[in-house]
């Protein structure tokens, strides 16, 4: 069973059922009752202001969860929302079935006495940024050129090497690839460590392939170590960007992931998707900022549309500081002869145990009250610099050129992104 459901962070495009985790959580509207509803929201940090039920009136989360999903039922292939509009289906070539944990990924460097393992197979969607164990980087710490065949008739190679420059600056890197003896498929995979006198330091990965089936991908994964040159605080960022294409229909998406963190707990998270199957095509912009003293951000903004002219999204917002904020959105859909209905819908939190709601829709509904109830939001990230020091372990232990007596770094600005190594 396929649904199109919203995750921590966002909207996800249409997945597999069994891929999403159901909670039962226990609704604001005072009967006491427990209900199903997905939930993508981690209940770390969460901060509850006020009153938390007593009243008739729908609690903010049953509001949001409507109007951020589409009610979704199979027709035709695809997915129905409440508004008529069929939204997408599972693409067929995405990854199989998974649990939402990182996907583990093996060594490709092997015994000398043989070439790296193949990987031709397409990067999986929806799964965020890897923690750098998950890729295992192993650099050689020699100048290797060399390449053989297999007994299948595919063919491989493995170079390494280091390139030095200005400031202390040096960048060591290996990359491997192969294709299978009749060139239908083939693999490219580049690894490197950056890093120079100023502290910068850099971990990434690059890869691209295709496959005998005609799909092709293009990954790439980074994680940075500097210190920010206006606060002088050191920062971790990752960020990912992914890209498939089907060889078989007219599909394919597109995946930019980041992640932002400093020692005094300012945060920034975000991502860009985009995806199409044959005649529907969507987007989703979600993005996250915690300035470490309580403030946050949040915000979605997705949508679809057809070659016939249908489109259809959602979007909100929301600040809160110390109990006190908003959240306003919208849900609206465009008919191919351009006929638009939307519902605006809005949220003041007084941080007293009273919410100013607000609201109206193009065919006529409105409403303007101030109800009892509480106020719940995430006052930190569930995942922080605590957490991102942990989990960078390889990153924090490059080791720079030795610097020698009497020289000091420029503050230069940290050399481009990408490995510097020669083309293939």
């Amino acid at each position: 069973m396929y649904v199109a459901t919203s995750t921590a962070g966002g909207f996800a495009t249409p997945f597999r059922l069994n891929d999403v985790i159901i909670r039962k959580i226990r609704g604001g509207d005072g009967g006491g009752g427990g209900r199903m509803r997905w939930c993508g929201c981690s209940s770390k940090s969460v901060v509850r202001i006020g009153r938390s039920g007593g009243s008739s009136t729908k609690s903010h989360a049953e509001k949001c969860e409507e109007w951020r999903r589409f009610d979704c039922e199979r027709s035709g292939g695809g997915l129905r929302g409440r508004d008529g509009a069929v939204g997408t289906r599972m693409m067929p070539f995405a990854s199989p079935k998974r649990s939402r944990s990182q996907p583990k990924r093996y060594p490709r460097c092997t015994p000398r006495s043989s070439g790296p393992q193949s990987r031709d197979t397409p990067p999986q969607r929806d799964t965020g940024i890897a923690n750098e164990k998950d890729w295992g980087i192993d650099l050689l710490n020699e100048s290797v050129n060399e390449s053989g065949t297999n007994e299948d008739g595919s063919t491989w190679y493995r170079e390494s090497g280091e390139e030095l420059g200005e400031n202390g600056y040096r960048c060591r890197w290996t990359r491997m690839g192969g294709k299978s003896h009749d060139g239908s498929s083939e693999w490219k995979e580049t690894w490197w460590e950056k890093s120079d006198w100023t502290g910068y330091k850099e971990l990434g990965v690059e890869k691209s392939g295709r496959n005998a089936e005609g799909d092709s991908w293009w990954e790439t994964w980074q994680e940075v170590l500097h210190q920010d040159e206006w606060s002088n605080i050191a920062r971790i960022e990752r960020s990912a960007q992914k890209q498939a294409k089907s060889g078989k229909e007219n599909a394919g998406w597109f995946e930019k992931w980041w992640e932002k963190y400093d020692a005094k707990g300012w945060t920034e998270k975000g991502a860009h998707k985009y995806g199409r199957l044959d005649e529907q095509s969507w987007w989703e912009k979600w993005g996250e900022n915690y300035d470490g003293r309580g403030s946050v951000l949040k915000w979605t903004d997705k949508w679809a549309e057809t070659q016939l002219g249908t489109r259809w999204g959602d979007k909100w917002e929301e600040k809160f500081f110390a109990g006190i904020g908003s959240r306003q959105g919208e849900t609206w859909h465009v008919s191919p002869n351009a006929e638009r209905w939307s519902r605006t819908w809005g949220e003041e939190h007084f941080g007293n145990g009273k919410v100013h709601k607000y609201g109206k829709s193009t065919t006529g509904e409105s409403w303007d009250i101030v109800v009892d109830e509480g106020t719940h939001y995430e006052a930190q990230p569930h995942y922080g610099w605590a957490d991102v020091v942990g989990d960078s372990t390889q990153l924090l232990s490059i080791e720079p050129r030795e610097r020698p007596p009497g020289i000091f770094p420029n503050p230069l600005p940290p050399p481009p992104n990408g490995p510097d190594i020669p083309p293939s």
